[in-house]
């Protein structure tokens, strides 16, 4: 998986006030990347596509950079207490990818330049709840390690994060291109999680990400600088043979993985939901998707605002759950799991 580049760049005026602005102009200038304005991050038009399927996947190569005005941070439960935003969107095409109707018609990748305002926030956060941890995820809308490579945001949260005694951050990615994360003076403060999955998801639903394989060498080198280490197994599901493909991807975790690597160890476990709005988009943007989404077969269950998605029903999330957690005990039984959701 080559890191990725966009095929068409906006850039609000804003933007071009600060240093990263200007950097990134300048690089897409010498790339020789079509560049074009825009008023807001927000109102991006005239990405190309004549079919639903072919606008989302030209919006996916689209990248933009504005300034980060709403400096209130989301809630990011249950993996941190806030959202710090470096980033919105994101080039995979994973299927089942929740910010298919989160993001709704602003599927491009976004961008935000203006980083001293945005830590700055964060700071404010952390001392309103000292001396507890105030924990950041940086991943809620976005894959930040698959861009950072033209950005170094991420880097920059990562140092910034490396100086909050009562600050931690938190990302996770399906992206290997991790090498220039390595120096980063993280003190130990950043949990750096890669999403993993079994065989036949990653192949199905996952398109446009680094291969399981490449994903597994990039957690080693991340844990040989000293990061702690976490795997988010998601979205668990139950196809056919799900047994066999979940056991097969802890024996692999467990060949690849050094005593080194097992220090610190977490993972975050969180089984397929879906609404009838993402189901709706899902099939329009992935028609031949082999995604099982049978509302028939599944448990409703309320949410935040009088919203609610399809789970799995109780006895087979519980078995789910407990199979996923006998193999983790099984090969890895120092590791903590955080929660199953």
């Amino acid at each position: 998986m080559p890191q990725f580049e966009p095929d068409l760049v906006y850039f609000e005026p804003d933007a071009l006030e600060y240093p990263l602005g200007k950097e990134l102009m300048e690089r897409f200038k010498q790339k020789d990347i079509p560049i074009k304005m825009t008023t807001s991050h927000n109102r991006v038009t005239g990405i190309p596509g004549d079919t639903p399927a072919a606008a989302y996947k030209n919006a996916k190569r689209t990248f933009v950079v504005g300034v980060r005005k709403t400096l209130k941070f989301d809630t990011s439960k249950p993996s941190a207490e806030y959202a710090i935003p470096l980033s919105t969107g994101c080039m995979g095409h994973c299927h089942y990818c929740y910010l298919q109707t989160t993001l709704g018609a602003k599927p491009y990748i976004r961008v935000y330049v203006n980083l001293e305002d945005i830590f700055a926030k964060a700071e404010e956060y952390i001392k309103e709840r000292e001396p507890e941890i105030t924990r950041f995820e940086a991943a809620c809308t976005s894959d930040p390690v698959g861009i950072d490579h033209m950005t170094h945001s991420l880097f920059k949260a990562i140092e910034f994060m490396g100086q909050q005694e009562f600050g931690r951050l938190r990302f996770v990615t399906k992206y290997h291109h991790v090498d220039h994360l390595l120096k980063a003076k993280h003190n130990k403060r950043t949990r750096f999680r890669f999403s993993v999955n079994a065989d036949y998801v990653i192949k199905n639903f996952e398109p446009a990400t680094s291969s399981f394989q490449d994903r597994i060498t990039a957690a080693g080198k991340v844990a040989r600088a000293g990061y702690p280490l976490g795997f988010i197994v998601a979205p668990l599901i139950r196809f056919d043979g799900w047994k066999e493909g979940y056991e097969e991807l802890f024996v692999k975790l467990d060949q690849e993985l050094g005593q080194e690597e097992r220090e610190d160890l977490t993972f975050e476990l969180i089984m397929h939901r879906f609404t009838k709005t993402a189901k709706r988009v899902i099939l329009e943007r992935y028609p031949k998707t082999k995604l099982e989404m049978d509302e028939e077969s599944r448990k409703y269950k309320w949410g935040r605002y009088g919203r609610g998605k399809y789970v799995y029903q109780n006895e087979e999330a519980d078995e789910l759950n407990q199979f996923v957690r006998d193999q983790i005990t099984r090969y890895f039984p120092q590791a903590k799991i955080e929660y199953f959701t």
